[in-house]
């Protein structure tokens, strides 16, 4: 049976990616169902889509977008009844997805796709449980999915490639940059590199090496910058000149080796959580991280506006 246009999007789960979620594919001229059990889910969910609206103007809606053709359904089964595909946002628990997602399997055709916003669970376990675990995906976005472009698809055991292939192709058609994880891996492939990052900046702040805002400052104000135009080796084969990358690796391929075996492994103690956290309360002076997101969010459209205007594309 060949897989119907999507129109209409199921969002299971309406918390902060959920409805970040919501707020794109409403964004995107497509009509949205959502569901949550939570008590209060409705208006939570509402309100949240309506704060994104406002960025998503800026950065461009597509015509026929609407904030009327978002619809809350609390009952998980009536939610999903006519939807096309559906983005799921439960807690990250392997017990649960299992569970939530054979529901789901039982609720749609099997040629509607099911994809899961899981931070780094295996589609493996989610769709064990399922009939048509064959349309079973991973669809990691990144926060907030309303404007990060980013989006991580890949499969689990019983996940055919064309099910892949679908979901790269659909979030590709409403502008993200969807990116194939071959193989599953814990955290995937993004969020493996950040924890790479927040590992060696807990350790120089444990070890007194930085502060707190000594390590934000180092990131936002230095490579920070350079990363949010181009990946780590488009940017390490531009500091090799001519000679490109191979220059550099021949030339720092022994220095960044002997960094790598110089990195640490900080355990997070109670005391370094501590630590950690004192820092940020000192680095943000009392501004309110409501604050800082907003002040955020413009700037992140003002650059993926102007990246796009550029033409650049890593």
């Amino acid at each position: 049976m060949s897989a119907p246009a999507i129109r209409r999007v199921g969002i299971v789960g309406t918390g902060v990616i959920g409805a970040s979620w919501a707020a794109f594919f409403l964004a995107r001229n497509l009509d949205v169902t959502a569901t949550d059990p939570a008590p209060g889910a409705e208006q939570r969910l509402r309100d949240a889509v309506q704060r994104h609206w406002l960025a998503l103007e800026r950065m461009g809606l597509a015509d026929g977008s609407s904030l009327e053709r978002l619809r809350f359904e609390p009952a998980l089964e009536r939610a999903l009844d006519g939807c096309d595909f559906v983005q799921e946002n439960g807690p990250e628990r392997a017990d649960l997805k299992a569970d939530l997602y054979a529901r789901m399997d039982a609720a749609v055709p099997p040629q509607v796709l099911l994809a899961s916003s899981s931070s780094g669970l295996p589609v493996s376990g989610m769709q064990r449980l399922c009939k048509a675990p064959q349309r079973v995906v991973l669809g990691h976005p990144f926060n907030p999915p309303h404007m990060i472009p980013l989006v991580e698809v890949g499969g689990g055991e019983g996940t055919s490639p064309d099910s892949i292939q679908r979901a790269m192709d659909f979030y590709a058609a409403l502008g993200k940059r969807p990116i194939h994880v071959r193989r599953e891996v814990k955290g995937h492939i993004a969020n493996r590199l950040q924890a790479a990052l927040w590992r060696e900046a807990f350790h120089l702040v444990n070890e007194g090496v930085a502060s707190v805002d000594d390590i934000d400052t180092a990131i936002a104000h230095g490579p920070g910058l350079r990363w949010a135009l181009m990946g780590p080796f488009m940017n390490l084969h531009l500091s090799g000149g001519d000679g490109g990358i191979a220059h550099v690796l021949d030339h720092l391929g022994g220095p960044i080796e002997d960094w790598w075996q110089d990195l640490g492994a900080p355990r997070m103690s109670e005391a370094l959580r501590h630590k950690v956290a004192e820092g940020v309360a000192q680095e943000l002076g009392g501004r309110q991280p409501g604050d800082l997101a907003g002040l955020r969010d413009t700037l992140l459209t003002d650059l993926l506006r102007a990246k796009q205007a550029s033409g650049l594309q890593k």
